[in-house]
C-alpha cells in the first residue's frame, strides 16, 4: 500500500471525526457517547493503517516493521506489545475509552480549533465540553466530503490498505481496472476529465462517519448508496459497525430483563 502521511495543515482521522461529530456551539457530541468512543477507536486504527504502521493480516491486525511518526504512538505500542494478534473489532473494543477521546479533543484545543470549557454540576462534578473556536478546519472537511459525495460513484473506492500477501476474504479487495483509451481515427474531442478523485483520507473519513450514523445527518441531500458500500469494505469502519451493533444488542437485552 502507499503510505499516506497527513499534511501539516491536515487533521488526523480521529481529530477530523471528532470535529464533525461535535456540536459547534455547545461542544457536545452529536452521537451517543458509546458511539463517539467506539468510532474514535476505529479512527485511530484507520490512521495507523493509512500511515503504514499496522495492517490487516488475514482476520487479525499486526504492527508492521515501520515506525512512522504518529500522535498515536501509545496505541501503536500497545498493538506491538501484545503477544498475540487480535481482530479489528477486538482492537476497537480495547482502544475505546474516555481518555482517548479527551486526548484527541485536547490536541485540537492546543491548535486553537476547539475550546476547552468546563461546567460545574452540584458544585463538584465538572463536565468538559469542546465548542468550536475556528470553523475553517471543519469547513474544509465538509467541502472535501461534499465534493467526494457529489462525484461519480466510481470515484469512491475503498483504499487499498492490505499487503498483497494477506490473501484472505477478510482483506480489503480492490480491482485495478485498466482505463486505456481506445485510439480512433475520428477527430472527436476528448471526453471532459472527471473531477479529481477523492484522496484516501477523505474516503476513510466518509466510511467512519457512515459507520457512526453521522454521514446522513451532515449531508441529508446526498446519495449515500456508494458511501454505504464503502463503509462495509474498509476494515476499521466495519469493525466500528460490528462493535456498535454488539453494544446496541447488549443494551436491548438489558432493557428487556
Amino acid at each position: 500500500m502507499d503510505v499516506e502521511t497527513p499534511k501539516a495543515t491536515e487533521l488526523n482521522l480521529p481529530q477530523a471525526f471528532l470535529l464533525l461529530a461535535t456540536n459547534d456551539v455547545n461542544g457536545k457530541p452529536e452521537v451517543p457517547v458509546f458511539a463517539l468512543r467506539t468510532t474514535v477507536a476505529g479512527a485511530i486504527l484507520a490512521e495507523l493503517d493509512l500511515i503504514g504502521a499496522i495492517e490487516l493480516q488475514g482476520k487479525r491486525v499486526r504492527a508492521t516493521g515501520e515506525a512512522p511518526e504518529t500522535e498515536f504512538q501509545r496505541e501503536l505500542e500497545v498493538i506491538r506489545g501484545k503477544s498475540r494478534l487480535h481482530t479489528p473489532k477486538g482492537w476497537v473494543g480495547m482502544l475505546e475509552g474516555r481518555a482517548g477521546v479527551q486526548r484527541v479533543y485536547e490536541a485540537m484545543a492546543s491548535l486553537g480549533i476547539v475550546e476547552h470549557v468546563g461546567e460545574k454540576h452540584l458544585g463538584r462534578f465538572r463536565a468538559v465540553r469542546y465548542p468550536e473556536k475556528d470553523h475553517a478546519p471543519e469547513a474544509a472537511l465538509l467541502e472535501k466530503i461534499q465534493a467526494a459525495l457529489s462525484g461519480a460513484p466510481s470515484d469512491l473506492e475503498a483504499p487499498e490498505t492490505t499487503a498483497p500477501h494477506s490473501g484472505t476474504s477478510d482483506a480489503v479487495a480492490t480491482d485495478d481496472v485498466a482505463t486505456d483509451a481506445v485510439a480512433t481515427d475520428s477527430p472527436e474531442p476528448a471526453a471532459k476529465p472527471d473531477a479529481k478523485a477523492p484522496d484516501a483520507r477523505t474516503i476513510v473519513l466518509i466510511a467512519l462517519l457512515q459507520a457512526a450514523g453521522l454521514l446522513g445527518k451532515l449531508f441529508p441531500a446526498a446519495d449515500l448508496t456508494r458511501a454505504t458500500e464503502l463503509s462495509k469494505d474498509y476494515w476499521p469502519s466495519r469493525a466500528v459497525e460490528d462493535e456498535l451493533r454488539m453494544i446496541r444488542l447488549a443494551e436491548q437485552e438489558a432493557a428487556n430483563l
